[in-house]
């Protein structure tokens, strides 16, 4: 039982950090310190689809899962298994993918527009 709470946990928190890499850069309008974290967040995630590093998180839960009897997630990997299929179709893969960065962009894009009015607003 506890090890199933925790591959549940983990599931949970691995959500969230895939929704903080897409969406993290817009809360950095509100608290823009937060950036840096976004800046690592978004590395990270992009570098497991990039380049297939092994997420901790995903071999967390694999692990959890196997100590509660439970069958773990496929090499595909915690995207492919819960988000992908289920969000949004599989043959939209790509599309989803350019939407992400395209979205993390447009972040970054109106937090630097944004510094760049306060510090001008600070001015006069």
């Amino acid at each position: 039982m506890l090890y199933r709470l925790l591959a549940d946990a983990t599931a949970v928190v691995h959500f969230a950090f895939v929704a903080y890499v897409v969406v993290g850069g817009f809360l950095a309008w509100r608290w823009p310190r937060t950036i840096w974290l976004h800046l690592l967040a978004f590395a990270w995630g992009f570098s497991t689809v990039l380049f297939k590093f092994e997420c901790p998180l995903t071999n967390l839960e694999n692990w959890a899962r196997h100590r509660a009897g439970e069958v773990g997630l496929p090499s595909s990997g915690f995207i492919d298994h819960y988000i992908t299929g289920v969000l949004y179709p599989r043959s939209m893969l790509e599309e989803v993918r350019i939407l992400v960065v395209l979205c993390v962009a447009v972040s970054w894009v109106g937090l630097y527009l944004l510094t760049k009015r306060r510090a001008l607003a600070q001015r006069s």
